[in-house]
């Protein structure tokens, strides 16, 4: 399937402002690219990219007083299959782990593996390790809380997440990945474009979507708490220890949002364009 996705976001600003944007496509999806993606600002202002600890590409810019909007708009080509789902694949000892994966055990920023590790315990102690396990904490975090907008914060952590029952799609893969870390799994933080495409109806406006990935039977799986499904058409933009490191946009002083368009739809007229 060809996905046409894309974003216009503006800011508004009353100094110069320099910024950080993971706003591209990872680049594990750069050869599934059937256009060019060029992130675009009005007014037309320099920026580079890097490539970042995490794999990430992130481009540096300095806002300039007064509104810039930042835009992007691709056509990408996507296998639209489901998240795979492998039951039989087997947790391993933290001993047999990757000297690179050890770090998405330990605790961040948002993810307090100290505050979180009794009740895991209690809720997962007795669960089979593996698969089954990770699956356990994603329905549970499905379960445990209730999808609301009006619930979003940028502070908001793994540990308030469970105390206050409601939150984002960011809110239940931080809840997630806690959890899985307290039980010796290693999980990582994932945040792209995730379209309503494969869903019966629309889902409301859309937005950037988060979820997570567990590295069990020697590699890394997708999992998704917030719709406890597997899912298609996921297109990866970035992934970190937790939000922190996956934010799409860091300012270095006062940026106020202004205007928020994503967009991720079928290019039912994409054979036009290749």
């Amino acid at each position: 399937m060809l996905i046409r996705a894309g974003y216009n976001i503006s800011f508004m600003t009353q100094q110069p402002t320099p910024m950080l944007a993971a706003l591209s496509v990872h680049p594990t999806r750069n050869r599934d690219l059937r256009t060019a993606q060029r992130i675009m600002t009005d007014p037309d202002i320099p920026l580079y990219d890097y490539i970042d600890i995490f794999g990430n590409i992130c481009s540096r810019l300095t806002l300039p007083i007064g509104t810039t909007t930042i835009s992007c708009g691709f056509v990408i080509e996507d296998p639209f299959e489901p998240d795979i789902v492998a039951p039989e694949a087997q947790q391993l000892p933290i001993e047999q782990l990757p000297d690179d994966v050890l770090l998405y055990l330990l605790a961040t920023r948002y993810c307090e593996t100290d505050r979180l590790s009794e009740i895991a315990w209690s809720l997962f102690g007795g669960r089979p390790k593996g698969w089954s396990l990770v699956q356990d904490i994603v329905s549970f975090v499905h379960e445990w809380i209730t999808f609301d907008y009006g619930k979003a914060h940028p502070g908001k952590s793994a540990w308030d997440a469970y105390q206050q029952r409601e939150g984002v799609c960011r809110d239940y893969a931080h809840l997630a990945i806690t959890l899985c870390r307290c039980m010796n799994v290693p999980a990582r933080y994932c945040t792209g474009y995730m379209g309503d495409m494969d869903l019966p109806a629309l889902v409301g406006d859309m937005d950037f979507s988060a979820w997570f990935e567990a590295y069990i039977g020697g590699q890394w799986y997708v999992f998704d708490a917030r719709h406890n499904r597997p899912r298609r058409g996921r297109i990866l933009m970035a992934r970190g220890r937790d939000a922190t490191d996956a934010a799409l946009t860091t300012s270095f002083g006062t940026a106020i949002l202004t205007r928020f368009e994503i967009y991720t739809d079928e290019d039912r007229l994409g054979h036009l364009k290749r």
